[in-house]
């Protein structure tokens, strides 16, 4: 067994996933942590994140055939996904939370500081009635992937969008229980948890990325969709990745070779203002989610799944560092892929 495979991290992902799809994992994504930060034994909010992260990221090659396609091919060629960021989308109501679970952002606030991570920037996206937040972890910014966290605000759209949010999210369910809210406190009080404890709260908070309200009926999903695209999304996706992101040396030229193997990807790269950051993305695709009719019954549907982004970050010369801003032209852009096909 190789020291990875004994590392902190990499067991708490083999306790959820099983060895083989453990391994596969691994061997894809570049290290997130150093060797010395990820010894066996207690757990720290690091290791926990990284685990957290390799888990989503397995989530969304299970759901997105254009991105396992591609990841396939970064693995046959003998080289790794460096995973930038993933993003989520969350509803915010004009006022009180989402049913049970927190209101908008704060859903997840609550996990990603107790982790590590801090409220690095804020980025309106008006076009979208929406406002972006990035979170960086405070420890290892460019290797622990970040989270672009998006909310969408109820109250910017007329009263029949606002009732069909209601019913369709008002009964949303918390997804953690109180030992996961117990392991969360550790963290945040600088504490490492026991490794016992880090298995059994690792797949519930990883279940928070995931719907947390009921099938919405076709009538308010239709409503939804009529003024925004991203907010049908969210009905039928919930708060799961919308998308995982590839950090690659030059986006452009990956774009150019994707379009050339006929892969969905994005018509033109979105560039920053700063010309820095540089962002795409294939389609998303397509999956069939269960809806609920006038009369009561299930009805499948097809609709916009989740996608697979890329993006390149040149070095900001006023810090010498990897810049890790977003732009919120960029993230307009991107939102584009879940529109539909």
């Amino acid at each position: 067994m190789t020291i990875a495979h004994q590392s902190g991290s990499m067991k708490l992902v083999q306790t959820a996933i099983g060895d083989e799809r453990a391994d596969r994992i691994n061997a894809l994504l570049v290290p997130m942590l150093p060797a010395d930060q990820d010894a066996s034994g207690d757990i720290s909010r690091a290791q926990f994140a990284a685990a957290m992260n390799m888990l989503l990221f397995a989530d969304l090659l299970d759901r997105v055939p254009s991105g396992a396609a591609y990841v396939d091919d970064v693995s046959a060629a003998g080289q790794q996904v460096c995973f930038d960021h993933g993003a989520i989308r969350t509803i915010a109501f004009p006022a009180g939370d989402t049913g049970a679970l927190p209101r908008g952002e704060l859903a997840f606030r609550r996990i990603l500081e107790a982790l590590g991570y801090e409220d690095a920037a804020l980025y309106p996206l008006p076009a979208l009635h929406m406002t972006g937040r990035a979170y960086r972890h405070r420890d290892f910014p460019e290797t622990i992937p970040q989270f672009f966290v998006s909310e969408l605000h109820v109250d910017q759209f007329d009263e029949e969008f606002g009732a069909a949010a209601q019913r369709v999210f008002g009964a949303s369910r918390d997804p953690l229980d109180a030992e996961a809210k117990d392991a969360l406190a550790r963290f945040s009080a600088g504490e490492n948890i026991p490794f016992d404890l880090a298995v059994r709260t690792l797949p519930t908070i990883v279940a928070a990325f995931d719907r947390q309200h009921g099938a919405p009926s076709i009538d308010d999903y239709d409503i939804l969709k009529q003024s925004s695209k991203e907010a049908a999304w969210i009905a039928t996706e919930g708060n799961a990745f919308n998308h995982a992101t590839d950090r690659v040396a030059n986006v452009v030229a990956l774009s150019d070779d994707q379009k050339a193997l006929g892969r969905p990807m994005k018509e033109k790269v979105e560039f920053s203002r700063t010309g820095r950051v540089r962002q795409t993305a294939f389609r998303a695709d397509m999956v069939e989610r269960n809806f609920v009719t006038a009369n009561g019954e299930e009805q499948r549907m097809i609709v916009p799944g989740s996608f697979y982004e890329f993006i390149s970050r040149d070095i900001d010369p006023d810090t010498g560092a990897l810049d890790l801003s977003f732009d919120s032209g960029n993230a307009t852009g991107i939102f584009h892929m879940t529109k539909g096909a």
